[in-house]
């Protein structure tokens, strides 16, 4: 009798086996570009293949700068389907090459108008934008005696010598925006002037949007010029840092995702857009960044800077995007001898 029971149940368990593999079998895999933080990339997977069971993603993740070389790279050779959050500035240099496949999403008109391409249909869609924010270790600024800068300009201090980190303007999106940022703001010669003095203080020039806030976290170095998330993450893990906006405003730049021109699974990917634009996402989101693209979705983020929208500043991104290599050339050329090496 035990061996009868013990002989259908392993039947049973591998029908089960069969079927689980048979649905795998089953399942489309989508290869998916993407620059969003690694814990987010996993939620977002499990989001979208609750909904999809039939799909699957697989990330293609890297460094802005990393991801929008390898695409523009790759000129429609490239091995992905389609793309969830990228900087605006580097789709816009994927569209202006036609790279991307326009498509409109189910829900876009219950975006903001800012969160799209103008275009009809769309070739990219608006997700989340991040905000220009300083990560001040105020227990570190305390011992060194430094004090709390409420402009760009007070980061010219002499006293921030060696103790300010920023990331690199051609590997991460956060990093262009600042340059960019500050171009559009003080005007051309006023802002590389003001990039040559803040150069004298900074230690290094990071890979990465938030490893200046996750340094000024850890006291490595007591400013990080960062994003507002990376700020108020920090503070929520326990850090004694500030994210703070400075007086004249700050760059910004927003996620986006696009389907790319030539895949070979385009009903799933533009299944992809339709999530990654749904209101389901966008309250997602809001769990983590202020700025989504779908308005009135509430966000309640511990510490997170008061007044960020107020702080963004008329962005232009075809201005950013059309002179991005130019910049970064004169970037490189002034300052790449403080680059943090490459992992």
């Amino acid at each position: 009798m035990i061996r009868t029971l013990t002989a259908g149940w392993l039947a049973g368990l591998l029908v089960l086996l069969a079927g689980a593999a048979a649905d795998a079998q089953q399942r489309t895999r989508l290869e998916v570009y993407s620059t969003l933080e690694i814990e987010n990339l996993n939620d977002f997977k499990k989001l979208f293949e609750a909904e999809n069971r039939d799909l699957e993603i697989q990330w293609i993740n890297d460094a802005t700068g990393v991801v929008t070389a390898r695409l523009l790279a790759e000129q429609g050779n490239q091995r992905g389907d389609a793309i969830w959050g990228l900087a605006v500035t580097s789709m816009l240099q994927l569209e202006k090459r036609g790279l991307l496949e326009p498509y409109a999403p189910k829900n876009l008109a219950a975006l903001k108008p800012g969160f799209r391409d103008p275009a009809d249909p769309p070739s990219w869609v608006g997700l989340m934008a991040w905000v220009a924010a300083v990560c001040f270790n105020t227990a570190e600024a305390e011992k060194l005696g430094l004090p709390k800068p409420a402009s760009w300009k007070d980061l010219l201090d002499p006293r921030f010598k060696g103790k300010l980190t920023m990331p690199h303007p051609a590997s991460s999106g956060t990093g262009y925006f600042h340059v960019a940022a500050w171009i559009q703001m003080f005007g051309e010669a006023e802002a590389w002037a003001f990039m040559d003095r803040l150069h004298e203080n900074i230690a290094l020039y990071e890979h990465s949007g938030t490893r200046p806030c996750r340094q000024a976290a850890a006291g490595e170095f007591p400013v990080g010029i960062s994003a507002e998330l990376a700020a108020a993450s920090a503070r929520q893990k326990g850090a004694p840092v500030e994210g703070l906006l400075m007086k004249e405003g700050g760059g910004w730049d927003m996620d986006t995702a696009a389907i790319l021109k030539g895949t070979r699974k385009p009903e799933a990917a533009r299944r992809l857009i339709d999530f990654a634009t749904s209101r389901k996402a966008n309250e997602f989101y809001a769990t983590f960044i202020s700025q989504v693209a779908i308005p009135g979705i509430a966000t309640t983020i511990p510490f997170y800077p008061a007044g960020v929208a107020d702080s963004m500043i008329k962005n232009d991104f075809a201005w950013s995007s059309d002179n991005r290599a130019r910049i970064l050339a004169e970037w490189t050329r002034r300052y790449e001898g403080k680059a943090a090496k490459k992992n």
